[in-house]
């Protein structure tokens, strides 16, 4: 039992190690709490393509001091949402949409659309549901029975061909499957692309995150998925609860907010002038 947690383990930080570095999330916030501040949120339109939050007058900002705008009125609500929805306690820790928002507006390490869409590809050559053990049997059948479908609706959707190894180098990816997911990925605005990042980071899978992005799945579906071994080990040997009932609880968070922001900033807008949430 011991070398077969061993072995489940070492594939399982190899993935994360190797995704690591060209993964690691930006995240924009402070733990330091701050009281609530304002009494009412609002937003408002300016121009034709750019919506502002306001808390009461004041205009909210990015880490960078800029004025925080964003290019569709349902993102603009859904953010001044995350705000209005504070108590008397400001957790921004929780405002994953902001975060979002602040990461593709200020875009703190200055990277290029082409470079965004590079790491998003590298990626694929990690990917979880890829990478499959040769023991114990009954993990193997998990592995097949949960993870193939998946392989198969992306082959067919995207024209890939992406497979999975027992191999600790993982599957061969093709260069027509790379092209493919390059050029769809190119479709994309910058700001749909943060969510698209982090998406595949939370999941650590470019397979899930686009089923998951493609409506193929649900959230819960495509976390469970993600965390596959570590359900099966729970399932066998039980699990702390209080802390895996926390972290799956903040990773469905997490999913939701990345998949949910790719909608939201393609989503068509209507003019406006102003819009209170009150």
């Amino acid at each position: 039992m011991n070398t077969m947690l061993g072995t489940m383990l070492g594939a399982k930080c190899l993935r994360l190690q190797r995704g690591l570095p060209f993964f690691t999330q930006q995240r924009w916030h402070s733990f330091r709490e701050r009281k609530r501040f304002y009494k009412n949120v609002s937003i408002s339109q300016i121009g034709s393509n750019k919506f502002e939050v306001n808390l009461d007058k004041r205009k909210l900002r990015t880490p960078l001091g800029n004025i925080f705008t964003v290019p569709t009125e349902p993102l603009a609500i859904a953010v001044a949402t995350e705000w209005d929805a504070q108590k008397e306690i400001i957790k921004q820790h929780t405002m994953h949409l902001t975060s979002l928002c602040n990461t593709a507006q200020d875009n703190p390490s200055m990277r290029a659309k082409d470079k965004v869409v590079r790491g998003i590809l590298h990626f694929l050559d990690t990917d979880t549901i890829c990478y499959r053990l040769n023991e114990p049997v009954e993990l193997v059948q998990f592995q097949t029975a949960e993870w193939d479908p998946m392989l198969e609706w992306i082959n067919k959707k995207y024209d890939t061909e992406i497979t999975s190894s027992t191999s600790i180098v993982g599957p061969q990816i093709p260069d027509s499957t790379k092209e493919n997911i390059t050029k769809h990925l190119s479709t994309r605005s910058d700001w749909a692309l943060v969510g698209y990042e982090n998406t595949v980071q939370c999941l650590k899978s470019v397979v899930l995150a686009f089923a998951l992005i493609d409506r193929e799945i649900t959230v819960e579906r495509a976390v469970d998925l993600s965390n596959l071994e570590l359900n099966y080990q729970v399932q066998r040997w039980g699990n702390v609860e209080w802390s895996h009932d926390i972290e799956y609880a903040d990773s469905k968070a997490r999913v939701a907010a990345a998949s949910l922001f790719v909608h939201l900033v393609t989503e068509q807008t209507k003019k406006i002038s102003k819009s209170s949430l009150l």
